[in-house]
């Protein structure tokens, strides 16, 4: 069946990337690791500069829920059948955000902030790996305000779908709480990601606080191993950290969660009903990798592709595994303009 208008919502921190090529002594000048995804401090904020000097630099709407929602929207090909919620700048990056929504066939509500310049992720891409550092700015103004509009509010009823990166956590927590409970009340699919190292350790508190309404959680392998430390699970099996996971309580008018953790180009783990499953990926000859930069994003966005249409858990796994794997052929998280999944 073809999606219905709206039928996926995602909120998050949009921020444009500024992508570039860098070389190991530029990760040392700023103090970043790779494969790793952090908020950007003062000593990183003359990277932002650097990096838009180098002639190899791209700009790309990013932020990994509103790369999530445009893979989704990409496979689906139905105008219209996804929506995105978070605040930018007035401001030229903001303009190119809103442009590049349209673009996408997303249906964006963007809240206007006059104060703070839209947010801007730098990727720093060494031998395909990449490193991000974020810069929210505008994107850390979001407001449950905008959220209540009732133009707003209208995209959370028409959605039977809802995802929210963790990072959206140290903006919001009051708009996640509002649509969790929404869901848990409408008998509604309410997704999540764990998101960051940082997130699972620094933002416990608020990540425990919705994680009883999550009906699906993502990770990755290294935020599925922090997540676990931090619980003192005193375990780094993938398996048994995925099928924890999907045991944790659940609020009430929950049936169950099911928890999906990638690890590269390693197998994805899905727990579900006390029961863990592994698929392989799709593998890829190193030559052919641009940069892993949108893989996790775009690994969720193809799973929600086929999730709202009501397939199977193995086809949305499969999608997920296509769409990470055309992302990691190409700069950012980009891809052609039709998909050839079947």
């Amino acid at each position: 069946m073809a999606a219905s208008e709206g039928v996926l919502l995602g909120m998050g921190n949009p921020l444009l990337d500024i992508s570039a090529v860098v070389d190991d002594a530029f990760l040392a000048k700023y103090d970043i690791k790779l494969n790793n995804a952090i908020l950007a401090e003062e000593k990183h904020l003359p990277m932002y500069d650097e990096l838009a000097s180098k002639s190899n630099v791209e700009y790309i709407a990013g932020g990994a829920t509103q790369n999530s929602i445009r893979v989704a929207q990409w496979m689906l090909q139905t105008p219209g059948a996804t929506s995105y919620m978070g605040c930018i700048g007035k401001d030229k990056f903001g303009e190119e955000m809103k442009k590049n929504a349209q673009a996408a066939g997303v249906t964006a509500h963007y809240y206007e902030d006059e104060t703070a310049p839209t947010g801007t992720c730098a990727v720093c891409v060494v031998g395909g790996e990449r490193s991000l550092i974020a810069n929210l700015s505008a994107a850390n103004c979001y407001k449950s305000e905008h959220l209540k509009r009732p133009e707003n509010w209208a995209l959370v009823e028409k959605a039977k779908y809802i995802y929210i990166a963790g990072f959206f956590l140290t903006v919001s927590p009051e708009s996640i709480q509002l649509v969790a409970e929404h869901a848990a009340a409408n008998n509604k699919v309410f997704l999540m990601n764990l998101s960051a190292p940082f997130i699972c350790e620094f933002f416990r508190d608020a990540q425990e606080k919705v994680l009883p309404y999550v009906d699906y959680i993502f990770g990755n392998e290294t935020e599925a191993k922090i997540f676990a430390k931090v619980r003192g699970w005193e375990t780094e099996n993938i398996e048994e950290i995925a099928l924890k996971i999907s045991q944790l309580p659940l609020a009430s008018g929950k049936q169950k969660r099911i928890a999906v953790i990638t690890q590269g180009a390693d197998p994805v783990v899905v727990a579900e009903d006390g029961k863990v499953k592994t698929f392989p990926v799709i593998l890829l000859p190193k030559e052919k990798l641009v940069d892993t930069n949108g893989a996790g994003d775009a690994f969720v966005g193809g799973f929600l592709s086929q999730l709202v249409q009501g397939k199977s858990i193995e086809d949305c796994v499969k999608a997920g595994c296509y769409a990470a794997n055309v992302i990691i052929q190409r700069s950012g998280c980009t891809y052609p303009e039709k998909p050839d999944f079947n």
